[in-house]
């Protein structure tokens, strides 16, 4: 895989997929229809979920941290 440098306009998407409000469902919950579908269908197909992906290093569905420990 060919490492890309992060553009200001990835970071833009990047946001776009914090904000929506599918894919923060799926994060916050990890279960469900919104999980299923942003995990199988939507990060194949978004912009901003891979945009969200090559900027934070992990998947539209990933919640944001582990700290719940």
């Amino acid at each position: 895989m060919v490492d890309r440098e992060i553009t200001e306009k990835d970071k833009a998407k990047a946001q776009g997929c914090l904000d929506c409000p599918v894919c923060r469902r799926a994060r916050a919950k990890q279960k469900g229809i919104f999980y299923w579908f942003v995990k199988h269908v939507e990060g194949g197909v978004c912009p901003n979920c891979k945009a969200y992906e090559r900027v934070y290093g992990r998947k539209a569905h990933e919640p944001l941290s582990s700290d719940s420990a």
